[in-house]
């Protein structure tokens, strides 16, 4: 569980100890008394801590986002020291404790953030054996760990890692070298261990930052233009003067209110009378893909390119398939708006926030507030889950500029239109698919074009509003990775894919849960399938057929999805495509950037004819994302994966006028509901002796684009455009039909 501990607290409070390793001549010597708190990530006292009572605490600057990292974290520490997981605790995404990890994001946690945490406590491991093998005049070889206590085999002599360290820190340096325990031996990891948060989440026990207080704090609203990019022309501060304790602050076109309650914050919020100009700079909702289409292309970034496929492509007497796919702009739709606390006292900035990158936003709030680095701290709590950046930055910055102007310590509080309006959006994204295929049904050449918001050099980064509207210069606009997996991962003779990086998108673009990767696959694996029509062959053995022979993981999950899902062999679409209820399975395959986590699925769905809703009854996944930690968190996430992204298949996209986003709750931004949940059939393989992969994102991938094979299946009838709205589908069967 998480908890707030100040430098001086972890030093000396509560008997705890700081443990950091340094590869020293006497380790004995090498535990030192009184160090500060190191948050060098080549150290490991920046990841662990063990108290006088053989407490562990493990100190990650990745984060829980309600993923379950909280658990899988503590299960590796726990696992490669050989301590109970009851004796671990967890502090996280705090920039005065904690190792600057990078963002929690791209499913990187485990593969990353976990690998190093492992790596740390091997090299404790090692440290406190040898000093064990001179307390029990031993060799370490004939040593043995059980519960924190190291003992000599066979005999009942023992040392516990308490008394060894016995209230002093270490000072060594991570050691790449130190062995890390056999599979073989492993009691907690790759075991179902219940999730540390959810009792007191499932008892209201549970601190989200919402529920943070701080002494002396008062409450605070944000006040947002009414079209984007309006400019504020004048305040009336008389029309909130009956509010008690109330404040306006005004930072170029940044307005905001102060009041003692959250109530009185709302009030001077919805009362307050300001006139801003006019502003109408987003294109027509109807045009949406007509503008991405021409906007200004700031440069062309091949993503691969085998023999020549625009010279294949023109030849004569191949047969040719062309499609266009098209994405809509999501927002993020977390359940509970973004919140945010900000002290400023002393010259320095502390800030509460649910961040899924509090080292990135201390460095975002020192550059908008003109301070030091090291004058901001950062501390996190669990907010709404997110999956990528939505407004959590935006509020923290919100109440940062807000206290430093007033001198006080202030809370933000989001409204759901603040949320829905003001939040980075995911992008929308256009795919243009090309490919031939000769007389006897062999691909000769693939070729497409992706149309997505360009990539600054550099950290990727999200402009905050407060500092965009109160005039602070900020970097480029940089929204992720959203390129990868516009390659393939099979083998044509003639291949190449081509990302056309835009120079402008309509809203300020955001990763968002599995970004790039969803919509390029859903493009890839749709237009696979789309090929495998033509060449009038199964899916599964198409898809088999052009596969790297020599990728065996990618093989075998492809294979044994089918297996999972008793897939028969047959050609797309149905042959009996009659009736108002209309049934279909479709195929889809990703290896996850091409470079780790293999994922086949088949969705089975019904499609009602008369009304156009689409329903998925069942879905299978088979899954390798190497070594598994926890099984059963693996499946909250593959569950997470499947209904998020089944919500933005059917429902999810963003509406807007010429000056702002109007779907500001949730009947204009419909989500997935409990009726609309499939049964979902795993297949997780588990790889104990290879290295952990990501799972938070990379499933999502294929759920698009299996859905609309299966449709297609069902219909005979191609989807290209999400989200698959009933009117859609409507549309394109009637279209069919004529």
């Amino acid at each position: 569980m998480n908890y707030i501990a100040s430098r001086r607290n972890v030093l000396k409070g509560g008997g705890a100890l700081v443990v950091s390793f340094a590869i020293a001549p006497n380790f004995g010597e090498a535990f030192a008394q009184g160090a500060a708190k190191s948050v060098d990530s080549k150290d490991v006292d920046a990841f662990l801590a063990i108290d006088n009572k053989g407490f562990v605490t493990v100190f990650s600057g990745k984060v829980d986002l309600g993923t379950g990292i909280s658990t899988a974290l503590p299960q590796m520490v726990a696992e490669e020291l050989d301590v109970p997981m009851n004796r671990v605790k967890f502090v996280s995404g705090d920039t005065l404790l904690t190792p600057d990890q990078g963002k929690t994001w791209g499913s990187l946690t485990i593969q990353a953030g976990g690998v190093q945490l492992r790596q740390a406590a091997a090299t404790a491991r090692k440290a406190l054996l040898q000093v064990a093998a001179e307390r029990l005049n031993s060799s370490v070889a004939l040593l043995v760990v059980n519960d924190g206590a190291i003992s000599v085999q066979g005999e009942a002599r023992r040392v516990t890692y308490a008394e060894i360290i016995g209230g002093r820190n270490f000072s060594l340096k991570l050691d790449d070298k130190a062995p890390q325990k056999n599979p073989k031996d492993y009691k907690i990891v790759g075991k179902p261990v219940p999730r540390v948060d959810i009792p007191d989440k499932v008892t209201g026990r549970f601190t989200y930052i919402h529920d943070v207080r701080v002494p002396g704090m008062v409450h605070a609203r944000v006040v947002r233009p009414p079209a984007m990019g309006a400019k504020l022309e004048s305040v009336d501060e008389n029309s909130v003067k009956g509010i008690p304790g109330v404040q306006v602050v005004r930072q170029g076109n940044f307005l905001a209110v102060l009041a003692n309650s959250e109530w009185g914050a709302i009030k001077a919020a919805q009362n307050l009378k300001a006139t801003w100009s006019k502003w109408e700079g987003l294109p027509e909702q109807s045009k949406l893909w007509e503008h991405v289409r021409n906007t200004k292309v700031a440069n062309d970034q091949e993503t691969s390119k085998v023999g020549d496929a625009p010279a294949e492509l023109a030849k004569e007497g191949v047969k040719k398939i062309t499609a266009t796919y098209d994405f809509a702009i999501n927002t993020h739709g977390s359940m509970g708006p973004s919140c945010a606390i900000a002290e400023f006292k002393g010259g320095k900035l502390t800030s509460w926030s649910a961040s899924q990158a509090t080292h990135d936003l201390r460095k975002d709030l020192a550059a908008m507030l003109g301070l030091a680095v090291d004058n901001v701290r950062c501390i996190y709590f669990e907010g709404s889950g997110c999956y990528g950046r939505n407004g959590h930055e935006d509020a923290a910055a919100d109440a940062a500029l807000i206290a430093k102007v007033t001198g006080k310590t202030v809370r933000v509080q989001w409204s759901r239109a603040d949320e829905h309006g003001w939040d980075p959006k995911g992008p929308p994204t256009l795919i243009d698919l090309r490919g031939a295929i000769d007389g006897a049904g062999n691909v000769t050449a693939w070729e497409s074009e992706f149309f997505i918001p360009k990539q600054t050099t550099g950290r990727f980064h999200v402009p905050l509003i407060a500092a965009s509207l109160s005039g602070t210069p900020q970097p480029d606009v940089a929204p992720g990775n959203v390129f990868q997996n516009s390659a393939i991962p099979y083998k044509f003779a003639n291949v190449r894919t081509l990302c056309r990086r835009l120079d402008s998108t309509p809203f300020t673009p955001s990763w968002i849960r599995t970004p790039g990767r969803m919509q390029n696959s859903y493009a890839n694996e749709c237009f696979m399938d789309e090929l495998a029509a033509a060449a009038n062959a199964d899916p599964v053995e198409f898809r088999v057929k052009y596969i790297d022979p020599a990728d065996k993981r990618g093989l075998e999950a492809i294979n044994r999805c089918a297996t999972l899902a008793r897939w028969e062999k047959r050609v797309s679409p149905q042959k009996n495509i009659s009736g108002n209820i209309l049934k279909g399975r479709g195929f889809a395959y990703v290896k996850y950037e091409l470079v780790r986590t293999y994922i086949a699925a088949v969705a089975d769905v019904e499609v009602n004819r008369a009304n156009g809703a689409i329903k998925v009854t069942k879905f299978y996944l088979a899954h390798d994302c190497g070594q598994i930690i926890n099984p059963d968190g693996l499946r909250n996430q593959l569950d997470g994966n499947v209904l998020h992204t089944m919500s933005r298949v059917f429902k999810e996209e963003i509406t807007f006028d010429r000056s702002a986003v109007t779907s500001l709750d949730w009947v204009s931004y419909p989500v997935l509901t409990f009726s609309d949940v499939p049964e979902i059939v795993y297949d997780l393989i588990d790889r104990p002796t290879e290295r952990p992969w990501g799972a938070g994102e990379p499933a999502a991938a294929v759920v698009p684009s299996a859905i609309s094979n299966a449709v297609f299946d069902a219909t005979g009838v191609r989807l290209r455009s999400i989200p698959y709205t009933p009117e859609k589908v409507k549309a394109a069967l009637n279209a069919a039909r004529t």
